[in-house]
């Protein structure tokens, strides 16, 4: 499991943005970059650093990724037939933390991370631990017995902060979801604007 070793709302204040959406993120408050410079008049941006702030929001927004991991995404990606972009999405949406996350039984996309890890999800009634694990369509994915009264899980689920996507079926009763489609990039409920194209320009 790859290590988160700085905070995660630093991410949004270097990027400008409230990538996750969230009512917490010091963002809300705060709109200039961490640190003593932060506050510095920014320069405009060559196509370079443009194309690199793409991938790394793209990248943030997934939680722990490492580089070396979503270079990798990236390579199959590129592989298969048709947009490498929408084939990114694609890819990225199909790992098993994002459908957790998706289907609300965690809060954040750093929890279900955790979740996952910690042995709390099956996937089609085996138990899976690895949250880059890559689900295939009519996968059912679901929340052990014995971790469905979690306080994490039951807050998540009631929360209102979060819509569910429309290629995620959800039963809130047994606690589980059915990833029925992979999604094009449209169907992403992303909070801020993400631009995959310029991260395929920025690896190519």
């Amino acid at each position: 499991m790859s290590k988160r070793h700085t905070q995660k709302y630093k991410i949004d204040r270097r990027m400008g943005e409230n990538i996750w959406g969230r009512p917490k993120s010091p963002v809300n408050k705060r709109s200039y970059g961490p640190g003593e410079h932060g506050q510095r008049r920014k320069s405009k941006d060559s196509d370079f650093g443009l194309q690199l702030r793409a991938k790394q929001k793209l990248k943030g927004y997934y939680g722990n990724i490492t580089e070396k991991q979503f270079r990798r995404i990236y390579s199959d990606a590129q592989r298969f037939r048709g947009n490498t972009s929408e084939n990114l999405i694609g890819l990225l949406e199909s790992r098993l933390d994002t459908l957790v996350y998706r289907a609300k039984f965690v809060p954040t996309v750093f929890a279900a991370r955790q979740f996952v890890n910690h042995g709390h999800v099956t996937v089609n009634g085996r138990k899976v631990n690895i949250p880059s694990y890559r689900c295939r369509v009519g996968d059912v994915i679901q929340v052990r017995e014995k971790s469905r009264s979690m306080a994490l899980v039951l807050e998540a689920l009631e929360s209102p902060e979060r819509d569910l996507p429309d290629y995620v079926e959800v039963d809130g009763k047994s606690m589980s979801a059915t990833y029925l489609r992979v999604p094009e990039f449209a169907d992403v409920p992303y909070p801020v604007v993400m631009e995959p194209n310029l991260v395929i320009e920025f690896y190519s």
